[in-house]
């Protein structure tokens, strides 16, 4: 490969919670270290363990060279740089620049499109399990959040329930939706006819839809993005799409994520209320990182990228089933996280989930209590890192765990 994925980075004192934190609360998180003996492994929150791409960096630096960091507009090469890559990437044809919309992150640009569309009390239709986030921050809002289920079919593939969907929307006046593609935390890839049975049920309903798509560059072997505003004419003027480089980059820390919005009173509305905090404003060094991101170097490193994660869930995924009596898991088919159901597992052995999620971090395999994520025996791992740290965690699972 051109790029490394292979280098183990020591990340400590580097500003990086996924190994700082461990051992430590931050008052929202509470994260367990390892027992004395070994070495804490990071496989917990979303954050990679890989270096970024050079050109990202490079675009950095060339720009503090000029020291001088006084107020500015985007500039056209940051929407040029944009265009392109959802053209390369998903196919999107007749995007500009007025449909695109600068946002801190995908988080918020969720919120305040929430809020343009509904109020305090009113009710918000997510798939469950869901992503912390999404429940923090509607939770924090005001509103009232209901949990659609996904269901597994007879491969183990989780599906939207469209009948379930329809009732609760009905049910409950409901007329905004959270659309997590590809999903958080089940790994789904949603297909075509898949987003397609799903908006026709929100056209139905009248319910405007709020598209999460931060993961849609991290796709696994032989699936493929749909973007949710491409499957029909509604669904374009339907359907408010917030994306961003942070999560394919690793660019957290730097902020910068965008929204498009074909439907100009819809963006109208959500650019309002995105400005109304006065915070809400491009960083001149993220701006430079999205263009570096999305310059040749971007694509190449993101398809290497996308390899590898395919190899280490391919090898976590086949280890679990083979080792690990009582662990169910969907096979992700995008993002780098596996979200495991530990029932079976516990009730044959008698542990709680605490128990378990326990026994992992005290031989420094630091993954993720899935009961914020409406999992009730769950656990979120993270595979964003080196495979030989990947291969090291699962032996240990396999030898002081699950053996």
């Amino acid at each position: 490969m051109k790029y490394d994925f292979t280098s183990v980075i020591d990340r400590r004192g580097r500003d990086a919670l996924a190994v700082d934190l461990i051992g430590h609360s931050s008052g929202e998180f509470e994260i367990a270290g390892p027992k004395e003996g070994f070495d804490a492994i990071p496989m917990w929150i979303a954050d990679m363990n890989f270096a970024t791409v050079p050109t990202i960096p490079e675009a950095i630096m060339e720009r503090t060279k000029h020291a001088l960091y006084g107020y500015f507009d985007p500039s056209e090469e940051y929407f040029d740089s944009i265009i392109r890559w959802q053209e390369r990437r998903n196919g999107v044809t007749g995007l500009t620049k007025e449909a695109i919309g600068y946002e801190n992150g995908v988080l918020g640009g969720v919120i305040s499109a929430v809020s343009c569309l509904a109020g305090p009390g009113d009710g918000v239709l997510l798939h469950s399990p869901t992503y912390v986030g999404f429940t923090g921050s509607l939770t924090n809002g005001g509103y009232r959040i209901v949990h659609s289920p996904l269901k597994k079919d007879e491969d183990g593939i989780w599906r939207m329930d469209y009948e379930d969907m329809d009732a609760k929307l009905k049910a409950g006046n409901i007329h905004v939706a959270v659309f997590c593609s590809p999903h958080n935390p089940c790994g789904r890839v949603w297909e075509r006819w898949e987003i397609e049975k799903a908006m026709e049920v929100y056209r139905a309903n009248d319910c405007y839809v709020i598209s999460d798509e931060i993961w849609s560059d991290i796709i696994l072997k032989g699936h493929k993005h749909i973007p949710t505003q491409s499957v029909s004419e509604d669904a374009r003027n339907r359907t408010m799409a917030f994306y961003a480089p942070s999560k394919t980059f690793n660019l957290a820390g730097l902020i910068g994520s965008y929204h498009i919005i074909y439907n100009k009173y819809l963006r109208d509305r959500v650019t309002a209320k995105s400005s109304k905090c006065h915070y809400n404003n491009m960083n001149v060094l993220s701006m430079h990182a999205l263009i570096g991101a999305y310059k040749p170097e971007g694509y190449e490193w993101v398809d290497e990228l996308c390899e590898v994660i395919s190899g280490n869930v391919d090898y976590a995924y086949n280890f679990i089933r083979e080792h690990f009596e009582g662990v169910e898991l969907s096979k992700p088919q995008g993002t780098y996280m596996l979200f495991l159901d530990c029932q079976k597992w516990c009730e044959a052995h008698g542990k709680t989930i605490d128990e378990l999620q326990k026994a992992g971090t005290d031989v420094g395999v630091i993954w993720q209590d899935g009961r914020r994520f409406h999992g009730p025996y769950g656990i979120r791992v993270n595979l964003a890192l080196p495979f030989d740290r990947v291969k090291e965690a699962f032996d240990r699972l396999e030898k002081y765990v699950f053996g």
